[in-house]
Parts: C-alpha cells; sequence; structure tokens
C-alpha cells in the first residue's frame, strides 16, 4: 500500500487475538531520502524491527528526541505519541517489520513546532 510520503506495508499477518483485540503483523518500506512526515497511531501501540538501512527517529510532542537505528534495533511508541521517520540512506529503502496494536490504518498528521536540537538517545 504505497502512500506519497515514500512510505509503503505489506500485511503479513492480520488476526483477532485474546479479548477480540486486533493485531496487525507487516512489513513497511521507507524510500530512500523519505521522511514520513510527524504523525501519530492514535490509541494503538506500534512497535517495529529494523530489517534494512539506516534511519533516524525522532518522537514527541516537539520531536525533541531522536535516536539512529540500524539493522537488529526495536522501536517502540506508545498510543497518540507523535514521531517522524527518517531514511538517512540516498540510494536504498529502509524495511522495518512491524506489529501495531489494530488492523485499521490509522496515521494522524500532526503539526508540530520541531526543537531546533533534538536530545540524542543512544
Amino acid at each position: 500500500m504505497p502512500s506519497p510520503s515514500g512510505l509503503s506495508r505489506a500485511t503479513a499477518f492480520e488476526f483477532t487475538g485474546a479479548d477480540s483485540q486486533c493485531t496487525w503483523v507487516g512489513s513497511v518500506s521507507l524510500q530512500p531520502g523519505a521522511r514520513t512526515g510527524p504523525h501519530h497511531h492514535g490509541r494503538h501501540e506500534v512497535g517495529l524491527y529494523v530489517a534494512k538501512g539506516r534511519t533516524q527517529i525522532l518522537w514527541g510532542e516537539r520531536l525533541e528526541f531522536m535516536a539512529d537505528v540500524a539493522p537488529g534495533d526495536f522501536v517502540y511508541f506508545a498510543p497518540y505519541v507523535p514521531h517522524e521517520e527518517r531514511n538517512l540512506q540516498h540510494d536504498q529503502s529502509a524495511e522495518f517489520v512491524v506489529v501495531r496494536t489494530d488492523n485499521e490504518r490509522i496515521s494522524v498528521p500532526v503539526e508540530v513546532n520541531p526543537v531546533t536540537a533534538p536530545e540524542r538517545i543512544c
């Protein structure tokens, strides 16, 4: 499912677990040099595993935190937390395995006034 932001996703598993809660597992690809723009996923939790590429993740109300992630790294986003993924490579896509606590395709763009120098975590 491609999008204008250079992000595409493919479903691997979609199922209802305990207490009729849905879970989505799939792959997400971020094109070379692309960024998702600040967004959140509503009431849902998101965990991702970096399978390929070097990316930068920013998060927080003003995108005040930042981490560079590479293959083998895991990232978690709590509900309603604004975040943005940036592909730092200009010659290859970044690939993620993603688990979300929903099978809805909620991605809420948010307007943020980002800090000029995010705090680097790790």
